[in-house]
């Protein structure tokens, strides 16, 4: 696999660095310090909910990075006044010498008497490796090649850490990064990262990275 520089901007927000591109993932409502960021090749946004899609700062990103590609969910893109491209389940967008292939394709249920919305995972590596690093936003989806780096959400309203757990241990990915925790007390997080950390499966590295904070791979 070839080196990864990831970055955590907080909850779901990450700065990947990969194959010579960088894309930005769901600059959301609880995340900080990406809004001075540019010379972005990509921003990705995995659903509409505020958390991942800041509708008071994305306009500035969008303005500051003029060539980054605007990749989404099939909703967020007919939501948004900007040109988004959507990005369905199976579809495999390059950006440069990066390939971004698509998976999933719907929000985790919240309640049945809620809408699930539209909710693209995106995968980055290469047609060889396509999943060296997966972003699955609000979603619990499986894929179905060897994952280097997972994004894994840690908490949620639509999620127990039992579901946690079985799904890092459904995907086995060579290392798992938690994200998605900004709705809990900094005091909870050694309950939700270390119940993650001992019942990861075999083979799989736990490693946080903090907000504003990166890490080499």
């Amino acid at each position: 696999m070839a080196d990864m520089r990831i970055a955590h901007f907080g909850h779901s927000c990450v700065l990947v660095e990969l194959n010579g591109a960088r894309i930005l993932f769901d600059p959301g409502t609880f995340s900080h310090g990406f809004e001075g960021i540019t010379g972005l090749d990509a921003i990705a946004i995995t659903h509409q909910h505020p958390d991942h899609i800041d509708p008071e700062r994305i306009g500035a990103l969008v303005r500051a990075n003029p060539n980054a590609r605007l990749l989404c969910d099939p909703q967020t893109a007919q939501l948004r006044e900007e040109s988004w491209e959507a990005v369905h389940a199976g579809q495999i967008v390059r950006v440069g010498d990066l390939t971004v292939t698509g998976g999933g394709g719907r929000h985790a249920v919240i309640h049945p008497d809620l809408p699930v919305v539209d909710n693209t995972v995106f995968q980055l590596g290469s047609d060889a490796d396509p999943a060296q690093f997966v972003h699955p936003g609000d979603s619990l989806w499986v894929p179905p090649v060897p994952v280097g780096v997972l994004a894994l959400p840690a908490a949620a309203p639509w999620m127990k850490i039992s579901e946690a757990v079985d799904y890092l241990r459904a995907v086995r990915p060579r290392t798992a990064i938690p994200i998605h925790y900004g709705i809990i007390e900094p005091q909870a997080h050694g309950i939700y990262f270390g119940r993650l950390s001992e019942m990861r499966p075999d083979g799989s590295e736990f490693t946080v990275i903090a907000p504003e904070d990166q890490t080499e791979f």
